[in-house]
């Protein structure tokens, strides 16, 4: 009982980090949010994330700036720097290659993701009570729909790599406009289970035509149309497992429900960097027999 409250104590200072990352945070005031003494604080969150206070909120504002080089190269790197808390751009060269490796230029050049992820290793609780989940799943009618999509084969790493040639192809080609059209991912196992290198996962665009060959390598396919439980998770995309296992493991035996022969997949409703990682929605779908 004792560990369960000051586990929920440490979740409840990383929801208020996420949620106010842009703004100056002291070891003081998220103390007293955890309810303990600064000393005590300090410890019981390096034990229970895996970093110190500091380091995760450095580490979770470098994380921001580490997509807006690469998913917004418009945007210049002094902007950047200011926008996750630095004072000068030399400031923010210093941190991101100490972290990193590499400048923030150079990253925005040729991301190494593989390095970066080394770094995101966080020793994260799922925040989401199991018994809280079931009156929040619908059984719905999903259309088919018509998808471009780019294959991903390999470590979920380097998926960033794949995003960023589909992201290229939905630019160049304006087939699947991405503030007119819906973003899927459907994995094809999952990355828990599997070696790297087995790792499998479509990322999907809608589209009303048929897709051309292109430099990518985008290609078209169906998501079928049928039954489907859906949950909606708000928040870091890193915790999705929590729901998906809930609706495997509890959910269908629940309410005697059977999955057809399609993954499960997700709807991605807005993205990061573009709004804060707390406020990312996505919707899991759980494709059902009937």
């Amino acid at each position: 009982m004792k560990n369960r409250r000051y586990q929920q104590s440490i979740d409840a200072v990383c929801d208020h980090i996420y949620r106010h990352l842009d703004e100056p945070m002291t070891v003081e005031e998220l103390s007293e949010i955890a309810n303990f003494s600064k000393y005590h604080f300090h410890r019981l969150f390096a034990v229970s994330v895996g970093v110190n206070v500091s380091r995760f909120i450095q580490l979770l504002r470098l994380k921001r700036a580490s997509y807006q080089l690469v998913f917004d190269r418009d945007q210049k790197i002094i902007d950047i720097a200011f926008s996750v808390g630095y004072d000068s751009a030399e400031a923010f060269h210093r941190a991101f290659k100490k972290n990193f490796g590499v400048s923030p230029g150079e990253f925005r050049k040729q991301p190494v993701w593989s390095d970066w992820h080394d770094q995101y290793q966080f020793k994260m609780h799922g925040r989401d009570m199991v018994m809280q989940l079931g009156d929040k799943v619908e059984v719905i009618d999903f259309p088919e729909i018509k998808i471009a999509v780019f294959e991903h084969n390999g470590s979920p790493l380097v998926l960033n790599d794949s995003i960023a040639q589909f992201i290229d192809w939905r630019k160049s080609s304006g087939l699947s406009p991405i503030k007119t059209s819906r973003t899927f991912g459907v994995p094809f196992n999952d990355p828990n289970m599997v070696e790297p290198e087995a790792f499998c996962f479509d990322i999907c665009g809608e589209v009303k035509q048929m897709v051309p060959e292109n430099p990518q390598g985008v290609i078209n396919k169906l998501i079928p149309a049928g039954r489907c439980a859906k949950i909606r998770h708000i928040g870091s995309r890193d915790h999705l497992d929590d729901k998906i296992y809930y609706l495997y493991r509890e959910w269908l035996g629940e309410n005697d429900e059977s999955t057809r022969d399609f993954p499960v997949f997700f709807e991605y409703l807005n993205f990061f960097p573009e709004v804060a990682e707390h406020e990312q929605i996505t919707d899991i779908y759980l494709p059902l027999v009937g």
